[in-house]
C-alpha cells in the first residue's frame, strides 16, 4: 500500500475529513440556534414594538450572515471528498445515502436560499411581518437541513430499510431508512446541542456588555434569554444523552465498551471517572471509579452485564483512548453548563443577577463551551463507530478511493493552509462586530405595519449613555 511519511492513504483521508468537518460542524450548529434566536427576537419585536428587540435582531443577523457563509463554504468540500477520497463508500451505500443528501439540498438549502435574502437585506424594504416570516422560514430551513444530514449520518451507525445485492445497498423502505433506530436520539441530541451552544454565546455577549456598562437594556435581554435556555436545555441534554447512550448500547455495544473503558463483560462495570485505557494490558491505568455504577447507568441494574472490549476481536474495537477521553470532556462541559444555569436562575429569582459581578465576569467566557462539547461529542460518535464506516456493512479501510497517499497528503496540506487563513479571519471579524456593539439603526415607523412603542425615560437615558 502506498504510504506517505509512514501513513497510508486511508489514514490520511480520515485525517483530512476529520479536519474539514471539525471546522464545518460548528458553524451549522451555531446558525441553527442563532436563526431560531433571531426569529424569536423578531416575533417579540412584532408583538411588543419595543425597539431593543429590533436592535438585537439586526445585530445578530449580521453575525448569522458571516457564520452561515462560513458553514456553506466549509460544507461544500465535504461532498467533494466523498467522491475523491471515498469512492468505494459512494459505490456501496450511495443508493441510500445519496438521496438523503439530495433531499437536504432540495428542501432545506433551497428554502434557506429563497428567504435568506429577505432576512439579510429586507430591513426597511419589506413589511415587518414579512421579514419576521422570512426569518422564521430560514430558522425552519436550518433545522430541516440538520434533519436530513443527521438521518444520513444515523443510518451509517444503525443501517435499516435496505438489502444487500453483491455488496451494494438497495433501499427497501425509506421510512425505515430515514427513521432508523438511532436517528430520533441523534437528532434531538444534536438540535439541543445547537440551541444550547447559541444560548451560551448570547449569554456570554450579554454578560460582556453588562459588565462593561454598554447597551445595558439589550445586555439584560440577552442574559435573560440566554440563561433561560441554558437553565432548561442543559439538564434536558443530560436526560437525552442518557437515552442516546441506552440506544447505543443496544446497537453499537463496542462503542459503549470504549466509552466506559469496560474490558471484562463477565462482571458488572465500574463507572470510570478518570484513568487511561491501556490496550496492551487491556486494563485502565491510574483508574478512579465508582463500583458497579457503570452497569447502573447502562443497564439500570447495579449487577447488570453488558459486553466489554475483550468480547470483541482487537480489529473490531474502536480506538479506546480518544473515545474514552472525549466523552468525559463532553460530559464535564455539560456539568459546567448545568451549574451556570442553576446558579444564574438562583440569582435571577433573588433579583441579584445583574448585580452579581462575581458571576457575570466569568460568564463572559462561557461562549466556547458549546462548540467544544459538540466537537468532543462528534469525536465520540464517529471514532466510536470505527472500524466501520457503515456499521456492519463497510469497513473504513475498504471504503477509500484507489489514490496515492501523497495525493491525499498534498490536498490535506492545502486545506490546512487555506483554513488557517480563511477561518481565523472570519472568527476575528465576528469578534470585531461584537466588540463594536449594536448598530444605531432606527426602528420602522408604525405605518410600516408595526405597532411601535417608545422607549421609557430610563431606557432613553441608558441609550444616550451608551
Amino acid at each position: 500500500m502506498d504510504t506517505f511519511a509512514g501513513m497510508d492513504a486511508a489514514l490520511l483521508a480520515r485525517i483530512q475529513f476529520a479536519f474539514t468537518i471539525s471546522f464545518h460542524i460548528v458553524f451549522p450548529a451555531f446558525t441553527i440556534g442563532l436563526s431560531a434566536f433571531i426569529a424569536t427576537l423578531e416575533v417579540l419585536w412584532l408583538r411588543t414594538g419595543r425597539g431593543h428587540y429590533h436592535m438585537l435582531a439586526r445585530f445578530w443577523t449580521k453575525i448569522f450572515a458571516v457564520s452561515f457563509a462560513m458553514g456553506v463554504v466549509s460544507g461544500i468540500v465535504l461532498s467533494y471528498q466523498i467522491g475523491t477520497n471515498w469512492s468505494r463508500f459512494s459505490q456501496v451505500v450511495g443508493n441510500t445515502i445519496g438521496p438523503l443528501m439530495g433531499y437536504e439540498v432540495l428542501t432545506a438549502f433551497f428554502l434557506e436560499a429563497s428567504f435568506l435574502g429577505i432576512m439579510l437585506f429586507g430591513w426597511n424594504r419589506v413589511p415587518p411581518w414579512l421579514h419576521t416570516l422570512a426569518t422564521i422560514i430560514v430558522a425552519f430551513g436550518t433545522a430541516l437541513s440538520g434533519f436530513w444530514i443527521l438521518a444520513a449520518n444515523s443510518w451509517m451507525h444503525t443501517p435499516a430499510g435496505f438489502e444487500l445485492r453483491d455488496g451494494i445497498t438497495f433501499p427497501l423502505d425509506w421510512s425505515d431508512i430515514i427513521f432508523n433506530p438511532s436517528f430520533p436520539y441523534r437528532f434531538v441530541h444534536m438540535m439541543t446541542a445547537a440551541y444550547l451552544t447559541t444560548s451560551l454565546v448570547v449569554l456570554a455577549v450579554g454578560a460582556r456588555y453588562l459588565v462593561a456598562r454598554r447597551f445595558e437594556l439589550e445586555a439584560k435581554t440577552m442574559i435573560r434569554m440566554g440563561l433561560g435556555m441554558v437553565a432548561v436545555l442543559a439538564p434536558l441534554q443530560l436526560f437525552i444523552g442518557d437515552l442516546h447512550g441506552l440506544n447505543t448500547a443496544k446497537h453499537q455495544p463496542a462503542k459503549i465498551a470504549a466509552i466506559e473503558a469496560h474490558w471484562d463483560g463477565s462482571k458488572p462495570a465500574d463507572l470510570v471517572l478518570f484513568g487511561w485505557p491501556d490496550t496492551k494490558t487491556e486494563s485502565n491505568l491510574a483508574e478512579i471509579s465508582i463500583p458497579k455504577a457503570g452497569s447502573l447507568l447502562i443497564t439500570h441494574d447495579a449487577n447488570g452485564l453488558f459486553p466489554g472490549l475483550k468480547d470483541f476481536k482487537p480489529e473490531d474495537r474502536p480506538p479506546v483512548v480518544p473515545v474514552f477521553v472525549m466523552f468525559r470532556v463532553m460530559v464535564g462541559l455539560g456539568m459546567i453548563m448545568i451549574a451556570v444555569g442553576l446558579i444564574g436562575v438562583i440569582l435571577w429569582c433573588r433579583k441579584r443577577l445583574f448585580d452579581a459581578a462575581w458571576f457575570l465576569k466569568p460568564v463572559r467566557f462561557v461562549w466556547p463551551l458549546g462548540f467544544i462539547a459538540i466537537l468532543a461529542g462528534w469525536m465520540v460518535t464517529e471514532i466510536g463507530r470505527q472500524p466501520w464506516l457503515a456499521y456492519g456493512i463497510l469497513r473504513t479501510v475498504d471504503a477509500r478511493s484507489p489514490i496515492a497517499a501523497s495525493t491525499v497528503a498534498l490536498s490535506l496540506a492545502m486545506f490546512i493552509l487555506v483554513y488557517s487563513v480563511v477561518f481565523p479571519i472570519g472568527v476575528m471579524y465576528i469578534r470585531t462586530m461584537i466588540a463594536k456593539g449594536l448598530p444605531a439603526t432606527p426602528v420602522p415607523e408604525p405605518e410600516a405595519g408595526l405597532p411601535n412603542r417608545p422607549l421609557s425615560a430610563a431606557q432613553k437615558a441608558t441609550r444616550e449613555a451608551t
